[in-house]
């Protein structure tokens, strides 16, 4: 083992001839790290900035690595169809085919050196036996924050699969909480962090509770097998980017509509058991955040008028005005539907994008926004917040704040990202005197943590009851 250790630190591997792309410094400088663990036996997790073309820098490790075996590459459903182009612009002396159509056994059977099948997690889980019972040279797991919690099929799936290398990519490690670090590792070096009850009580809990000691430990474990590079870092090119916040003032209505539910979500906690506590509370939460992007949501035969929607609109009239075009984001798809019904009231012409778009119509609307079709891109937080190019925007408008701003950044990055060549401004419309101020406030402290490998303590699943009481019970203000 410490021979090839050894070995590996002196490795000083050449860009395969195959490479049809010129790589930055930064991007050789991670594949020449990621091709000395592979020749060390360890696992890798790629977690550079979104935008930095960690799909490049996979893509250039598995054409060295081709002639010695078959590669498996695993992404969410969104992003196959992405890898299967970048393969073939990239490094077209690859054979790159997707899983899924026809003998499935079959399929997998005949993959050998020179092969890459991408598969999305979704199909994985549902032929577990099929991948555990094959051995591949490589496997990239890309986007791995989809299995980052332990107990769950998909996870299970991914444990069973065999590989000499196995890689992750991943723009946000710890999304939040510790635990999925713990799992991630288990996938790329498998014991290195112990077992779940080991690693919980030297390290999660400690970290958890401020123990600075035990961060640092865990940081120094850990190190060797991540790579992150910050955009700010590496890409001194790039164009600023400025974040605006624009505060909206509800009408009398919404006021009145929001602090009726407000007293009725802390009237349902004060009476709540134990038991039910954490899920009626996030249920009320949810509802006053749709009550602030508009009271249509919550109470559709009101026909209170969204203070939120007629702000939007000035925004996009002025965006449009002056030749600028912009990427849309919510996490409620219903708040789109109500956006998308605006836009075609005023006759203006968008993309549009959520979870159940299908692959090829993702596709096609994404070329379509790059060619110029629409000033607007509508999409969906958690279906585009990874794996899309879209550098024909240059503003990113927020219409509701999510609860981790590292999901929100990635979204943002999907304009502010290689490629682009003009400022990008990235609004956010939070309503004033709301439950969104307060979710504002715990992105300002935990915003420095997002970049942290061990910023555990972030998301709504790991807020504590008393946490998400605050949020209802006391006003913004």
């Amino acid at each position: 083992f410490r021979d090839r250790l050894q070995a590996a630190r002196d490795l000083e591997p050449e860009l395969p001839a195959g490479i049809t792309a010129t790589l930055r410094d930064y991007q050789l400088e991670g594949f020449r790290w990621l091709a000395r663990l592979a020749a060390w036996g360890a696992g890798a997790c790629l977690a550079d900035d979104m935008g930095l073309g960690k799909t490049l820098q996979s893509i250039a490790l598995l054409m060295r690595r081709t002639h010695d075996g078959p590669a498996l590459v695993i992404a969410p459903t969104t992003v196959c169809q992405n890898w299967l182009d970048e393969i073939a612009r990239f490094a077209p002396l690859l054979r790159a085919s997707t899983f899924g159509a026809g003998d499935r056994a079959k399929q997998i059977e005949t993959q050998g050196p020179g092969d890459v099948l991408v598969c999305s997690y979704g199909l994985l889980a549902g032929a577990a036996d099929l991948f555990a019972d094959r051995q591949w040279h490589t496997i990239v797991a890309d986007e791995a924050q989809a299995f980052k919690n332990a107990g769950t099929q998909r996870s299970r799936a991914m444990m069973r699969l065999n590989g000499d290398f196995r890689l992750i990519t991943t723009g946000t490690p710890v999304e939040n909480h510790l635990g999925e670090l713990w799992n991630l590792f288990s996938f790329i070096n498998r014991g290195l962090l112990g077992s779940f009850g080991s690693f919980s009580e030297t390290f999660a809990r400690p970290i958890e509770n401020g123990d600075e000691d035990s961060a640092m430990r865990l940081r120094n474990v850990t190190k060797p097998f991540i790579l992150r590079r910050l955009k700010q870092e590496v890409l001194t090119e790039l164009p600023p980017r400025t974040d605006i916040t624009i505060g909206v003032e509800l009408n009398e209505r919404e006021q009145a509509l929001y602090e009726a539910l407000r007293r009725e979500a802390q009237s349902d906690l004060e009476t709540v058991e134990d038991g039910e506590a954490n899920m009626i509370a996030l249920a009320r939460i949810t509802r006053l955040r749709r009550a602030v992007c508009n009271p249509t949501l919550v109470l559709p035969e009101a026909g209170i008028p969204s203070s939120k929607l007629e702000r939007f609109g000035e925004l996009v009239a002025d965006l449009r005005e002056n030749g600028h075009r912009a990427l849309v984001f919510s996490q409620f798809v219903a708040h789109l539907e109500l956006i998308r019904a605006y836009l075609d009231e005023q006759e203006i012409e968008y993309q549009y994008l959520d979870g159940s778009t299908r692959p090829a119509d993702r596709t096609r609307a994404v070329n379509a926004f790059q060619d110029g079709a629409g000033d607007l891109f509508l999409i969906s937080l958690k279906a585009g917040g990874t794996g899309l190019n879209l550098t024909a925007a240059d503003y990113v408008i927020h219409m509701d704040p999510w609860w981790n701003p590292a999901v929100e950044d990635q979204a943002s990055d999907r304009a502010h990202r290689i490629g682009q060549e003009r400022p990008v401004t990235v609004y956010r419309l939070i309503g004033i005197d709301t439950i969104e101020q307060k979710i504002i406030e715990l992105h300002e402290r935990k915003r420095e943590m997002a970049n942290d490998l061990l910023a555990g303590k972030d998301g709504a699943g790991r807020l504590t009851f008393d946490e998400m009481l605050a949020l209802i019970q006391a006003p913004a203000r």
